[in-house]
């Protein structure tokens, strides 16, 4: 029997077929810089709402502690602090180890703009320990197993900001930082349990995964707040770095010189 030859065109083939989703969009500097430019007002108002908020409730609605008196309200700060530091070091290290294996910019990017707020957090959380040390074991610094691990997290952003910065080529760079980045997760567990590890001064975890919150409701919805208010100001401060690496990386791209002269 003879077989009938149909017309085929290309372009009704692509009408019929379906597109595929672009999940990885954004994965490219040029999409991700307008993104993030429309997200970062939004996180900033977020977190001085969430943060005047939890102030509020922290300084003012909570009684004094019973034993600290008014030095326990340092937790408002040091407790989110702790919590965002790590938290942002596990971030860093993954996106340094996505862009470590996949050699994506835009991943390597994101851990270069991570770290300097990793490291603010990481100070705020060993200063402010430092000011509840004073009044609660009467120094204003202990070798505590959890101070101490958490000045080491300090030194590790350090180094991988240190590391980043003495290597002119920018991708040579990202792959030895990464490197320093993914060596350094082993000191997070470390920080968390230290004090279930070691017999430390540092008081237990104010919450826990494993059981209901022993502080009051008040209390912790002001930490919650303000934990909530640091993670906004992290993604708009991150957002904000990480607009201006992709300027100074990608300065003679076309998409961003087109995008420059349009405003």
């Amino acid at each position: 029997m003879a077989t009938m030859n149909l017309p085929y065109s290309s372009a009704a083939a692509n009408r019929r077929a379906p597109h595929a989703p672009r999940v990885f969009a954004y994965a490219a500097p040029r999409h991700f810089f307008p993104l993030a430019g429309k997200l970062i007002p939004w996180f900033a108002a977020l977190a001085v709402v969430t943060g005047l908020t939890g102030l509020y409730i922290g300084l003012l609605l909570v009684p004094a502690d019973a034993q600290q008196h008014d030095a326990f309200r340092i937790i408002f700060v040091h407790v989110p602090a702790a919590w965002m530091s790590m938290l942002i070091y596990l971030a860093m290290a993954a996106w340094a180890g996505v862009g470590l294996v996949y050699n994506t910019r835009l991943s390597a990017m994101m851990a270069s703009a991570l770290a300097p707020t990793g490291a603010l957090f990481t100070f705020l959380a060993l200063w402010t320990g430092a000011l509840w040390g004073k009044p609660t074991w009467g120094a204003w610094w202990v070798w505590d197993a959890r101070l101490t691990s958490e000045l080491i997290l300090l030194f590790l952003y350090f180094g991988f900001m240190a590391l980043h910065a003495a290597i002119d080529e920018p991708r040579r760079a990202d792959r030895a930082a990464a490197i320093l980045a993914l060596a350094g997760v082993v000191n997070v567990p470390v920080i968390y349990f230290s004090v279930i590890w070691w017999n430390t001064l540092h008081q237990g975890a104010s919450v826990s995964l494993n059981s209901a919150p022993s502080m009051a409701a008040p209390v912790l919805a002001g930490m919650l707040l303000m934990t909530l208010a640091f993670w906004a100001y992290a993604v708009a401060a991150v957002l904000r770095r990480l607009r201006c690496i992709m300027l100074e990386r990608e300065g003679s791209a076309d998409w961003l010189n087109a995008k420059m002269e349009g405003g």
